[in-house]
């Protein structure tokens, strides 16, 4: 046999048992410059298609969403598991597919998830449907439909989709006005550009804004919202901070109170993507909240956390959201809620950054969406 052909063997044969050992994907950091000082960006894991939500399972694994429609468990190290079984079917078109997942607040006990995603529905279209789940290490079981977005379009983006716990437990989940329907915004017969609030079963919490107002969905926390991918409770007031994708321009910053309209598509601080005015080109209307902070031009922006850990103290309390369009990370100093700076971080670094989380160590960790994306994980330079 000839020598090199050994050595291929060889090395195929260390690269599995590497693989078993659960040794992951390593790469050398890239230094990046920020107010805070120095920051080192590790990639720790790739080979993730198109991946969308990162959630941290209590023993510091990471559950992860591929927007294709699966779902893998990925080690502390970054070694990527098998596809877990039980993903139901996805519509895995333009900006839809497998999107959100979170964990139940009692995911100690009860093993349990919720997850987003487009679903095919009968008679053609598709909307955004949210279920719960038992979580092993293999699969999904259990899976129970929980929320149906109505009504179903066919259409290939604006699926909205970040789900977040309050602290009573209640589970707000943002829906896009499927790019298609702006129409029906305004309207609160529908769910199109709407946050719903429900209980962890599906049910409709009492105190709903809408909860005894005839002709309104019951289920709806707020409307007048675009496209919302980025949602997270502010750490100290526990209040619902999201924002959403503008056209041209128009990125918002907005704190979803009960019952409050924000405006689209009769307000914005953007313009069409053709270059002509919305609608009539209004930026303010009476009865339409203005945003705490918002993009022109915009930053496509998509994931989002406050920072409350002690390794870089100068950002607590900070909030971070994730660029797709200029592939950064963008930091906003807040004063209560008011935002007094931004901060771009990782200039250079021309990632499509979809989701941010707050890790266990006190790290932010980003996932890439990329037909190759990646798990990267940022902290202070040793």
């Amino acid at each position: 046999m000839l020598p090199e052909i050994k050595l291929m063997r060889f090395l195929r044969a260390l690269t599995a048992l590497l693989l078993i050992c659960g040794v992951a994907h390593a790469a050398a950091p890239q230094i990046f410059d920020s107010q805070a000082g120095k920051l080192s960006v590790t990639e720790i894991a790739t080979g993730l298609e198109n991946p969308w939500s990162l959630a941290f399972l209590p023993d510091g694994r990471m559950l992860v969403s591929e927007r294709p429609g699966r779902l893998r468990i990925v080690s502390a190290q970054g070694q990527v598991g098998a596809a877990l079984s039980g993903v139901p079917a996805v519509v895995a078109r333009g900006q839809g597919g497998l999107l959100d997942v979170v964990l139940a607040p009692d995911f100690s006990d009860s093993r349990r998830l919720y997850f987003s995603y487009s679903e095919p529905r009968p008679g053609g279209g598709n909307a955004t449907t949210v279920a719960h789940a038992r979580l092993t290490d293999t699969a999904l079981q259990q899976v129970t439909v929980i929320f149906r977005q109505q009504p179903a379009i066919d259409s290939q983006q604006h699926f909205g989709s970040r789900l977040v716990f309050d602290r009573d437990g209640a589970l707000f989940i943002t829906l896009g006005d499927r790019n298609r329907a702006r129409d029906r915004v305004q309207s609160l017969d529908n769910h199109i550009g709407k946050i719903v609030k429900l209980t962890a079963d599906g049910q409709v919490p009492s105190d709903n804004p809408f909860a005894d107002r005839d002709g309104a969905l019951p289920e709806i926390w707020s409307y007048g919202h675009r496209n919302v991918q980025g949602a997270a409770l502010h750490p100290l007031s526990g209040a619902l901070w999201t924002h959403e994708h503008g056209a041209r321009g128009g990125d918002e910053l907005n704190i979803a109170r009960a019952g409050l309209n924000y405006g689209w598509p009769v307000i914005s601080h953007g313009r069409e993507y053709s270059g002509l005015k919305i609608g009539a080109g209004l930026q303010r209307h009476e009865g339409m909240e203005q945003p705490l902070h918002y993009w022109v031009p915009s930053i496509a922006p998509s994931g989002m956390a406050f920072y409350t850990a002690d390794r870089f103290p100068a950002w607590k309390n900070s909030l971070f959201i994730g660029s797709l369009k200029f592939g950064q990370l963008v930091r906003l100093q807040l004063d209560g809620e008011r935002v007094v700076s931004e901060e771009r971080l990782l200039e250079g670094l021309n990632r499509r950054i979809r989701d941010i989380r707050a890790g266990p160590d006190g790290a932010l960790y980003l996932l890439t969406d990329e037909a190759d994306g990646a798990i990267l994980r940022v902290e202070p330079r040793a």
